[in-house]
């Protein structure tokens, strides 16, 4: 294909990043974009010179027959539009979470099978810095790794009296979500880490609230092992007043050779006096969408695996229903 044709599927908030990661591409052609809301849509469609818009996806893939799809709706969305893209053999990148469930994802996965090429877009192991850190960690800079922790701390859930917290602004659907932090934001993270660490199990969870406006939990404590024997700790707080409102992170990771240590934008390794890296974080959120936008469209055009790949992203679904597990949720 010397040109590939993807639709999108969806016109929120997060559109805007997947289509600049689209439009850096010359290879791709955005044939159709779809949300039920026509105004959105069109909004969207002319901020990107996008020709034709659509409120029902089905008629957008019969009409504009593209090679892919990029479906970027709400999570109960996922599974229909999934099956719907596979059953007319079109490729499929999806947002994250696949589906709200484990369950649901595995009927999902099974009964897609391989007709189609199908990657979640799971972005944050594409943003520099993690991918920074998870190539010094695979070169064997620190050694062994025997211990990590990673602080997250913003104000997206929770803000000074008078202001509506970030996150609440933009999704303002979040506040009814019976599981919060974990699912919808610290799912990244624990993608990330698997990325750095390989596969971990759960062996404690503490959830907590701060904001009493929250159905779900806004505070986490969450300790892994991984395979190899390291212990990880995960201390996570986004109704952290005073904190920026996107989520600001600090992983350490130390190793029986030397310590890395991530923190906001800068690299550190603790043998060496100057920083190693300092990122730009705001170019690194757009990076980790383009990040994610390139292996899809490039693992289409070459053959090569997805890192996010929907049989991988599972293991991440599946490290997330851990932690409500141990935190005694039932899920």
């Amino acid at each position: 294909m010397s040109v590939l044709k993807i639709a999108i599927a969806g016109a929120g908030a997060i559109s805007e990043f997947h289509l600049r990661g689209w439009r850096s591409r010359s290879d791709v052609k955005i044939c159709g974009l779809c949300d039920p809301d026509q105004a959105r849509a069109e909004a969207r469609a002319e901020q990107f010179g996008i020709d034709r818009v659509f409120t029902d996806v089905e008629v957008m893939l019969e009409q504009t027959k593209p090679d892919a799809i990029d479906i970027i709706t709400p999570v109960g969305t996922h599974a229909d539009l999934v099956r719907l893209a596979a059953g007319k053999r079109i490729h499929v990148m999806c947002q994250k979470p696949m589906t709200a469930t484990v369950a649901e994802a595995e009927a999902l996965i099974a009964d897609v099978g391989e007709a189609v090429r199908f990657m979640v877009h799971e972005n944050y192991r594409f943003r520099p810095h993690y991918a920074e850190m998870a190539r010094r960690v695979a070169a064997g800079e620190v050694g062994n790794v025997r211990h990590a922790r990673l602080s997250v701390r913003s104000s997206s859930l929770f803000d000074y009296p008078g202001k509506t917290p970030f996150l609440l602004g933009r999704q303002p659907y979040l506040a009814g979500f019976d599981r919060l932090l974990v699912f919808e934001i610290l799912i990244h993270h624990l993608d990330a880490l698997r990325s750095i660490f390989g596969e971990m199990d759960v062996t404690s969870a503490v959830l907590d609230r701060v904001n009493p406006d929250l159905k779900g939990e806004d505070v986490a404590l969450v300790t892994l092992r991984s395979a190899a024997g390291a212990t990880i700790v995960i201390d996570a707080n986004v109704s952290a007043i005073g904190y920026p409102p996107l989520p600001t992170d600090r992983l350490e990771i130390l190793g029986d050779r030397d310590t890395l240590v991530l923190d906001q934008s800068v690299i550190r390794k603790l043998s060496v006096e100057k920083p190693l890296t300092v990122h730009d974080l705001q170019a690194n959120y757009q990076a980790c969408f383009t990040g994610a936008v390139n292996a899809f469209a490039d693992g289409l055009i070459t053959g090569a695996p997805f890192p996010t790949d929907r049989l991988d992203n599972l293991k991440t679904l599946k490290l997330m229903e851990s932690v409500y597990r141990a935190a005694g949720i039932a899920v």
